[in-house]
């Protein structure tokens, strides 16, 4: 690949989530926008390469795809009021050239951050499923091939494809507006678009599966997604939670792993090379999220990134605040109940008040049932019958927890720990 496709790629990369945002809102037809978008990729890869890079490449790539709308609309002869208002719209740059040099081309849409917004809240509605969420969020939004959600997913393409499809056809068929909801919907459709986020976040930080124990690039797609509607809705409380919570956890990643890409776990990271700027970055996304929720009850991304706080501004492992991280779950616990929440709970509260507390609250877990396919529940146990110097059965914990783990990077450090639990520490 050459350095310009290389550049071109970046810019589809920034700019294609914009574009079809607004060919959407124009054309009422996710598929015909993805098209439109497509079109006008392919002329720039063809024009790029010789004239250079327009100093406006979104503006290019609008004009263009406006262009080709107007080209369907002609064929289909419905032009009506949409070809009218887009030849107005396009008269000035019919007369300019589209190549660097000239004056740029004027941006031609609606401001920007509703066609964004409106397509967040379509590519993140309830009416999808979970995966169907995360599939359409990456391919309207991220920029990304069904080929490349497919590998990010460990999945397999025609099953992305599917998923994106029935998404689309879902959407269609459910007549969604291609509109930010009313406000009485606000509250249950951003909520869906935060989740969306947090998986595509999570899944990139704690790959589920495959040889990586990482996928960075998932990580900065989701902080990317995060950033964006941050600015676009900068009086909601939890989605500046929510970027708290990723731009402190990113901070870690580059700690997360020795050179050898082996796992590194929390307590025994090399926090000189947690990112610095990231985590300044998260405090003030933190901060902001506290302003805004001022007299009313913190929502839960904001009560995880209050926890993320905790680590990030403890200079070494033993300097953590465990009391004040496990009175946060406790909080946390209460206003999202669930097995997961209250397993991160019990490790909270074995740092705080020892390993017995903790273990009275995961063999609570194990009683009821749940979880009993997740492998972080008997890796968690192994670590608290190994404080507790119960070594043999916490040697058959680690041994579970390494058999029910897809990725392969984390089966071979629960492995170790059975092979020596006295060891290392989750």
């Amino acid at each position: 690949m050459t350095e310009t496709n290389r550049a071109i790629e970046a810019v589809w990369r920034m700019e294609s989530g914009r574009l079809i945002a607004t060919l959407v809102r124009l054309v009422g037809d996710i598929d015909l926008a993805e098209e439109l978008a497509q079109d006008a990729l392919v002329e720039a890869l063809e024009q790029w390469p010789q004239s250079g890079i327009p100093r406006n490449a979104g503006a290019w790539l609008t004009a263009i795809a406006k262009r080709r709308a107007i080209d369907n609309w002609r064929r289909q002869e419905t032009l009506g009021k949409k070809y009218g208002m887009l030849a107005a719209d396009l008269s000035t740059d019919e007369r300019t050239s589209l190549h660097p040099g000239d004056a740029d081309v004027e941006a031609l849409d609606d401001p920007v951050g509703d066609d964004l917004l409106r397509l967040i809240f379509i590519a993140c509605h309830p009416v999808i499923s979970r995966q169907a969420r995360v599939a359409l969020t990456l391919r309207l939004l991220g920029g990304l091939s069904t080929d490349e959600i497919a590998r990010a997913f460990l999945t397999p393409p025609a099953t992305v494809a599917q998923r994106i499809v029935r998404a689309k056809r879902t959407i269609s068929e459910a007549h969604v507006p291609f509109e930010v909801p009313s406000r009485a919907e606000f509250g249950a459709r951003l909520s869906s678009v935060l989740e969306v986020i947090y998986l595509i976040f999570n899944e990139g930080y704690s790959a589920t599966a495959g040889d990586d124990w990482m996928r960075p690039a998932l990580c900065e797609e989701a902080l990317r997604l995060g950033r964006v509607l941050a600015g676009l809705i900068p009086g909601q409380s939890e989605v500046h939670g929510l970027v708290a919570l990723l731009e402190i956890q990113a901070s870690r990643m580059g700690a997360r792993t020795n050179r050898s890409g082996e796992p590194v776990l929390l307590l025994d990271q090399d926090r000189s090379r947690w990112d610095q700027m990231l985590i300044r970055r998260g405090l003030t996304a933190l901060a902001r999220s506290q302003a805004v929720s001022r007299g009313v009850a913190p929502g839960p991304y904001l009560l995880q990134a209050s926890i993320a706080a905790c680590h990030a501004r403890a200079r070494r492992a033993d300097e953590t605040d465990w009391a004040r991280i496990a009175a946060l779950y406790d909080q946390l616990a209460r206003l999202t109940p669930s097995p997961v929440v209250e397993l991160n709970r019990a490790v909270a509260v074995a740092m705080a008040a020892g390993p017995a507390e903790g273990l009275r609250i995961v063999d609570a877990i194990v009683a009821t049932g749940a979880l009993t396919r997740y492998h972080l529940l008997p890796a968690v146990r192994g670590d608290l019958l190994v404080k507790l110097g119960r070594s043999t059965e916490a040697r058959g914990e680690f041994e579970r927890a390494a058999d029910l783990t897809q990725n392969e990077r984390e089966r071979a450090l629960l492995r170790e720990r059975a092979n020596a639990p006295h060891n290392s520490q989750m």
